[in-house]
């Protein structure tokens, strides 16, 4: 009964007959023409081709998928070149994405500042300054190629989920969320120090990617942007960076790091200790229990300290255990330079970072950011760049959706709804084309990919 339900409402265009482009939702086609002035004439119909086969494909996403979703597309040695060699640049791509993104989400930025005015007590002295916090989040994923020999920019790189380093691809991300709408930044891709030798490239660490991205990330007017990062980049010197874009940063600490605690034995009156260490000598009741913020059901023990973490900055260390007993290694440690949060505001920010963990999933599921079979590392970010350009419509849907259902609607949701538009479209072009006359021969001719 399940995968009755799913093939009722997932259209696989494998299975189905290709999509003409003229068949394209009015909002759609209006989102696309927006890119055209940075393409050729012939690039933005390949523009326009990968984009509707993202949407509207279900089952694949390579080169071959592209061509068979989309009818009258090109060849597939021309798709491939678009790609590869074509003269464009992604770079203003994400730009023009950008100005849209911060352009539309002015007015909720307004109104989220307006509602702040009402709830200011009124008091003596200037009020302080109101903004809204937008989340600058930043990670890593790998895309495993096992089969890739000939593939630029293929290392050797850990794979959270099985626990081992596989062959393939590091992308370096970073994903902007402001007011509950996500929107990702330019995609980097992470080459080894042996494979920038040998493909005779400069070589950037994660390190230096991550704070490449926040030197260059300009915030939307009226907010105040908070880095948000995993343990592997819990680094001063991308702490250092978010100071200096006078930014707030809360990242993860693994256990081996070392916190400044009390210390009247000692002659400086403190000493440097473990955070296992720590943890362990803590008793029950140095830990709290506060809701989780997105699922105030659950439950989390959380202990706070106003101190130093060792090659880092002054911050308040949170120690989070989902349960009293767990042991060290269960239990999450984070630093954050907001000084002022109380424990409920830490576990806002913190909770908002496993935004960019459903980000991975729902583009890899979605919009299959691991399908690609491209040979050249400019290929490859071309496409994740064109992926990313999709993503934004489906979260600008999302929110259309949300308003109209009043509910929270899943990035799923968006592209299924948008599958279910377009294909009333091509049910209606068919129609009309057979209420003029047209045979059936005439038909799938217009139909051949």
């Amino acid at each position: 009964m399940i995968q009755k339900k799913q093939a009722k409402n997932v259209f696989c265009q494998e299975s189905a007959m290709p999509h003409p482009i003229v068949c394209l939702d009015a909002r759609f086609r209006q989102y696309l023409e927006r890119w055209q002035t940075l393409f050729s004439r012939p690039q933005f119909q390949h523009f326009v081709t990968v984009l509707l086969a993202l949407i509207v494909g279900s089952q694949g996403f390579t080169l071959l998928h592209f061509k068979r979703a989309v009818a009258g597309s090109k060849s597939l040695a021309s798709l491939s070149r678009f790609f590869a060699q074509a003269p464009w640049d992604q770079t203003p791509l994400h730009a023009l994405a950008w100005s849209r993104f911060v352009a539309q989400m002015q007015p909720w930025v307004h109104q989220d500042l307006s509602h702040q005015r009402t709830l200011q007590p009124v008091g003596r002295g200037r009020p302080r300054k109101l903004f809204v916090i937008g989340y600058l989040i930043g990670d890593d994923s790998t895309i495993g190629k096992p089969k890739g020999v000939k593939m630029q920019g293929l290392g050797r790189h850990h794979d959270s989920k099985q626990n081992q380093r596989v062959k393939g691809h590091s992308l370096v991300q970073g994903l902007y969320v402001l007011l509950g709408q996500h929107f990702p930044l330019e995609p980097r891709l992470y080459r080894q120090q042996a494979t920038c030798v040998q493909e005779g490239v400069s070589f950037q660490s994660k390190i230096a990617l991550m704070i490449e991205i926040i030197k260059q990330f300009e915030p939307p007017q009226n907010t105040f942007t908070h880095v948000l990062l995993g343990s592997w980049y819990s680094a001063k010197a991308i702490w250092k960076a978010a100071r200096d874009r006078g930014f707030l940063i809360t990242t993860a600490l693994r256990s081996n790091r070392s916190v400044r605690i009390p210390d009247a034995t000692s002659p400086q009156g403190w000493r440097w200790q473990r955070l296992c260490a720590y943890d362990e000598s803590l008793p029950d009741a140095a830990f709290v229990p506060y809701a989780w913020p997105r699922n105030p059901e659950h439950r989390v023990w959380v202990h706070v300290l106003n101190s130093s973490v060792k090659s880092l900055y002054r911050c308040q260390l949170i120690i989070i255990r989902q349960h009293l007993d767990d042991p060290v290694s269960r239990t999450r440690f984070w630093a954050s330079s907001d000084l002022q949060a109380d424990v409920e505001q830490l576990l806002t920010h913190i909770s908002c970072r496993w935004d960019i963990e459903v980000f991975f999933e729902d583009v890899k599921e979605l919009l299959g950011i691991d399908h690609y079979q491209l040979m050249s590392a400019q290929g490859l970010q071309r496409y994740w760049s064109l992926c990313w350009i999709a993503f934004s419509f489906l979260e600008e849907h999302r929110g259309s959706l949300q308003t109209q259902r009043q509910r929270h609607v899943t990035l799923g949701e968006a592209k299924r709804d948008l599958q279910h538009i377009h294909h009333c479209l091509l049910v209606a072009w068919i129609t009309d084309h057979a209420r003029q006359g047209a045979t059936s021969e005439h038909i799938a001719d217009l139909l051949a990919v």
